[in-house]
Formats: structure tokens, C-alpha cells, sequence
């Protein structure tokens, strides 16, 4: 992008810490340009567990605003946020200063902030008029399961860079919309979908649905007809596809077995710190107490509820290659049940081009260029559909 007012973003994923899912949360950060990679590799050396991370990065995000350096600050109390226990006392005062620091971020640039009516509660929504030569069209774009849609600002940007009106927000059981208005999760997404597009009068934007996202704005683009084009980035499909066939059937049976799913869960979770994080993570998102109902709630993002035959729009499915959270195997599956989609394109990222691991982070300046190239090219060619270099059919 050639916007003078853009950071630009660090390219390569970078072994921070030993640990994978520590070291993907620090990348995170980093390949959204709101960490130092020098303080990063600091901060590692003292972080042995998940336990210390949020100590650590609250002190590194308090340095950072002493040093008046508001992004390096938002994103290591983004990284502090993450790390607290959804159910401490922390989470809120730690989820608001977070707010804070990303709102010093956003001065200064056209972004407003609007609280939207939904299932009895708001969500929190931003947006940022197009920056760059307007096309006229506006983008929704929303994340995943563990996501703050602040954190995704220079992605907004460069969708807002490339002509777009951008409109980015937190659904229920996400973000501010969980922490502070207390909204429990719905898969069907096409509900904060619809609330967003009343409360701006559009009848027609393009969804991107980042991580987990991408199942939810695929659902929502079959339910919703004024979503007009789709991104998964990437999809999800159905999660039992990332198990052999012979054994989805036996996993749903076992799964209705509650009493065996609680010991199970409890046990697993005990055994594995980051398992013990998705599973309080869940529970949080569903204001539940009963870790059955966590295999449940991933066990509902499955083919039959997503129906991928009511898609009738444009789709882009992106994914990494050695994506760790939801593999190629994923995409594969979901650009074959796009029957009645109008045009699929499918784009793979690979190593090469340092993109390769879950959502791009460590090349998200390609990402983006992919996916702006592809809003404006399907905003001028409708019908076009194929399969990027990466991906098999």
C-alpha cells in the first residue's frame, strides 16, 4: 500500500517462545504491528509459563505509554487481556485500559466508534471511511474466538486504503460486546450481521470473517442477502472434517455422553495449559459453568448448520499452509460444498512467502493485497471464480 499513513507491517514469523501457542500469540502482536521485536524477545525471556505472560506485558504495556509509544502500548495490553482469566477480577480493568489505548491509537484518523443495538444488549462497531479513491462499497469485517476487533486496525486500514468504507465489529460473546455488555455467543452470525447493516441503512457490503470468523460470515452470507461477497480467512467448515471419516460419527455419539465429556474435558484441560485456555474461553463466551458444553460448541460449526448451498454470493477462502488452527484440509472441504456460490476463489499462502501460519501473521501487507485485489476485482467481474497458486482443488 502506498498510504503515507500507514505502519508498515513486519514480514516473517519468528520463534519467540518455546511454547507454540505462546509464541503464535506473541507473532500475533508482532505481524500486527503493535509490538517491538526486540522487547518481544525481552518479554519471552521472562515469560517460563501462560501465568506470567499477563504480568509481563502489563508492565512492558505501562513502559511503553511512559514512553509515549501508544501502539507498542495497546498491543502489549492486548497481549496482557488475552492472558488473563476470562472469570478474574482482572479482565474487565484490563479489557478497558486496552480500549483506552487503542482509542489513542485511532486519534487523529476518521474512525468512530458506535454501539449497536443486538440481542438485547450492543456490540461495539468502528467505522472508518474509505481513505483511498472511493469505490462506493463498504466492507464488514469481524474476528474469531479470541479476538478483540481493535486489534485488527491495520487491517482496517488497508481495506479502508484500497477504497473501501470499513465497518469493523465484535459480535456477542466477543470483545467488549461479552466483557462489557455481557452478550453470550450465537453461531448465528447472520443476527450481529443484520443488526450491523440496520444500524447503518447499507443494503449491500462485502463480510470478512477473520480465524474462527470465517465459519460465521459464510453462515451469515446464507442467511443475510444483503451480503453481497464473502471472505473466510479461512474457513472451518465442519471441525470433525480434521478427523479421519471413520471416526466423526463416533466422536458426535460420544459427544452426547455429558457426564463422560465433563470428566473428559476437566481432565484434558488439567493436562494441557492450552487446552485449559479454549476451554475457559468457551465457557466465558457462553457464560456457562459446564465444560460439556464446550465440546458442544465446537461440535455446532459443522456442515449441516453452516449450509454451504445457501452461499450464493462471490467467495474467497484464504488459509496458510501449515495453519496449526484450521488447516488446508478445512478449506479444501468448504470450497467443495460451495455448490450455488456464484464465484470461489481459493488462495493458499505458503512459507515462502512467510504467510503460511494461521491468518497470515507474519505477511498480513500480502494478505491484505490479496484481499483488496480480489473486492475490487469482483466488484468489476462478478462471475470470475478459480483457485490461486498454493491450493489443490
Amino acid at each position: 500500500m502506498d498510504d503515507p499513513d500507514l505502519v508498515a507491517l513486519p514480514v516473517g514469523f519468528v520463534r519467540f517462545h518455546r511454547r507454540a501457542f505462546i509464541n503464535y500469540q506473541l507473532n500475533r502482536a508482532h505481524a500486527l504491528g503493535f509490538a517491538d521485536r526486540d522487547e518481544l524477545v525481552e518479554a519471552a525471556a521472562h515469560v517460563r509459563s501462560m501465568e506470567d505472560c499477563a504480568g509481563v506485558f502489563e508492565a512492558l504495556s505501562s513502559r511503553a505509554a511512559d514512553d509515549a509509544r501508544p501502539r507498542h502500548a495497546a498491543g502489549y495490553a492486548r497481549v496482557a487481556e488475552f492472558f488473563t482469566p476470562p472469570r478474574s477480577g482482572e479482565k474487565v480493568e484490563r479489557y478497558r485500559r486496552c480500549r483506552e489505548l487503542y482509542d489513542i491509537v485511532f486519534a487523529g484518523t476518521p474512525v468512530v466508534r458506535h454501539e449497536i443495538p443486538c440481542a438485547g444488549g450492543t456490540v461495539p462497531a468502528y467505522r472508518l471511511p474509505a481513505t483511498g479513491p472511493p469505490t462506493g462499497s463498504t466492507v464488514l469485517l469481524h474476528g474469531g474466538f479470541d479476538s478483540l476487533i481493535e486489534e485488527f486496525f491495520p487491517l482496517w486500514q488497508r481495506v479502508a486504503a484500497a477504497g473501501f468504507d470499513v465497518i469493523a465489529f465484535d459480535g456477542p460473546g466477543q470483545g467488549g460486546a461479552r466483557t462489557l455488555h455481557g452478550l453470550t455467543f450465537d453461531h448465528d452470525w447472520e443476527k450481529p450481521v443484520g443488526a450491523v447493516l440496520d444500524h447503518f441503512g447499507l443494503e449491500q457490503a462485502a463480510l470478512v470473517g477473520i480465524s474462527m470468523g470465517g465459519y460465521w460470515a459464510l453462515r451469515a452470507a446464507g442467511h443475510e442477502p444483503r451480503i453481497h461477497r464473502v471472505v473466510a480467512w479461512p474457513p472451518v467448515y465442519d471441525w470433525l472434517h480434521r478427523l479421519p471419516p471413520v471416526l466423526r460419527g463416533p466422536t458426535r455419539t460420544m459427544a452426547r455422553h455429558r457426564r463422560f465429556m465433563r470428566w473428559s474435558v476437566r481432565t484434558r484441560a488439567r493436562l494441557s495449559p492450552t487446552l485449559r485456555v479454549v476451554v475457559d474461553q468457551v465457557l466465558y463466551m457462553l457464560d456457562s459453568h459446564d465444560p460439556a458444553d464446550v465440546a458442544d460448541w465446537f461440535l455446532g460449526m459443522n456442515a449441516e448448520h453452516l449450509d454451504s448451498g445457501r452461499v450464493d454470493q462471490d467467495v474467497l477462502l484464504m488459509c496458510g499452509e501449515h495453519d496449526a488452527f484450521q488447516p488446508p484440509a478445512l478449506t479444501r472441504a468448504q470450497a467443495g460444498a460451495l455448490t450455488a456460490a456464484r464465484s470461489v476463489t481459493t488462495r493458499m499462502f505458503t512459507r515462502a512467502e512467510h504467510a503460511d501460519q494461521h491468518c497470515q501473521m507474519g505477511n498480513l501487507e500480502l494478505a491484505c493485497q490479496v484481499l483488496t485485489a480480489w473486492l475490487r476485482a469482483s466488484d468489476t467481474n462478478p462471475t470470475a471464480s478459480g483457485t490461486e497458486p498454493g491450493l489443490s482443488p
